[in-house]
């Protein structure tokens, strides 16, 4: 259950941020019915944890589990909040939808054509997230939507995808689902020099920020790690600060406007955004203060939709030495490089100029599928552990000899 209501809550997110960026009424109120089925989730879960606490000590591990429950729940309360401003028509200026197209990861829709690579074939052929670097979140057929989409989900031409990730992975999806050439909402010609403008890209830094401040603080509770932990809280106490100049410069920009009323939906997005943050921090207070982890939550977080991983990068391997703009790893295979760490500090959210050097450790996080190739990309190979049952890395060398 914790499994899913992860998963649920991200969608959630992804389909929130898709609404406002496609301007989907019916895509915001599919944020609602998810809200529904999440409620009831939680509550199911809290039920179990208030049954399987039958000494204090399991109580005290429970305790955990709830507060992660809590956490999720908060997430997608913050996507409903963000769906909110398509459903009450609260209004967004048009210069936000052009910039949230050059966000990291971005929404995208596409419609499938018969005689496309895509029609009448299974999502699971296409392995999509390692091929374009994209996850299909939602599937609009006729009048339903599909938002529990499988890899045994059969493509029928006239379907609408909805999908999340890597901008550069875009041309290859519309080609493989014979749609035309796309471009991006056209930057508007005036300067971005003015308080609209300097609010609009604060908020699409908090987007990014935020939904990194999510992913490392599922990476540190799967890997235990207090440093992560800490780069989550550096990362939260930056959102409340970019919150309140956001707050300035949209109050500023609107003695300029003549039709302030959109200016409202930046604010919605900046709240949403900072509590995002808020829920990251929450989950990591357990590693913070060293409190004990339910192991049950690792098993979980393993089973979810992506995988945490963290690989050294050894010596020779292929990735040393390039920098991620030529990797191209958020494509193949299709893995998002959360943070690097390198002499016990992190860099978080690497840009594409950065160059990987050994012994660098990557905390990215992407499709089960892709694991094993990041891992031979960094020099090694998985292998599972007869004894532990897990994977362990072996150098790719020292395989082959033996």
């Amino acid at each position: 259950m914790i499994s899913e209501a992860k998963d649920s809550s991200e969608l959630m997110i992804d389909l929130a941020y898709a609404s406002v960026y496609f301007g989907d009424p019916q895509m915001a109120d599919e944020v609602g019915e998810l809200q529904q089925r999440l409620s009831e989730l939680v509550h199911d879960m809290r039920a179990v944890c208030v049954m399987a606490a039958r000494s204090p000590r399991e109580a005290d591990a429970m305790a955990s589990v709830l507060k992660i429950i809590s956490a999720i729940e908060r997430m997608g309360n913050d996507a409903v909040d963000i769906s909110r401003i398509v459903t009450r028509r609260v209004g967004i200026p048009r210069e936000l939808v052009a910039d949230l197209s050059e966000a990291e990861e971005v929404s995208h829709r596409v419609s499938l054509r018969e005689g496309s690579h895509f029609a009448h074939r299974v999502l699971a052929d296409f392995e999509l997230p390692v091929a374009v670097g994209m996850r299909v979140v939602a599937i609009h057929r006729d009048r339903d939507w599909i938002t529990d989409v499988g890899g045994d989900q059969v493509l029928l031409p006239g379907d609408v995808l909805f999908l999340h990730g890597s901008p550069a992975g875009i041309p290859r999806l519309r080609q493989l689902a014979g749609a035309p050439s796309w471009e991006p909402p056209p930057l508007p010609e005036e300067p971005t020099t003015t308080d609209l403008g300097r609010a609009i890209d604060v908020l699409v830094e908090m987007k990014n920020i935020s939904t990194t401040c999510v992913g490392l603080a599922w990476s540190a509770l799967v890997m235990r790690d207090v440093g992560l932990a800490a780069e989550v809280r550096h990362l939260e106490d930056r959102l409340d600060e970019m919150k309140e100049r956001l707050e300035t410069w949209v109050l500023r920009s609107s003695a300029r406007s003549s039709d302030p009323s959109p200016l409202r939906g930046l604010l919605h997005l900046g709240q949403a955004a900072e509590d995002l943050g808020d829920a990251a921090q929450e989950m990591v207070w357990l590693i913070e203060k060293q409190e004990e982890v339910h192991p049950i939550l690792s098993l979980a977080l393993g089973d979810a939709d992506e995988v945490v991983v963290r690989l050294p990068v050894r010596a020779g391997a292929p990735v040393e030495g390039r920098s991620l703009r030529e990797l191209h790893l958020d494509i193949d295979p299709g893995f998002h490089v959360m943070a690097v760490r390198r002499g016990g500090r992190y860099v978080y959210r690497p840009r594409g100029t950065e160059v990987l050097r050994a012994g660098d450790e990557l905390i990215g996080s992407g499709p089960g599928e892709g694991e094993r190739t990041l891992a031979e990309m960094c020099g090694w190979v998985l292998v599972d552990d007869d004894e532990t049952g897990e994977d362990v890395l072996v150098p790719v060398g020292e395989r082959r000899r033996s």
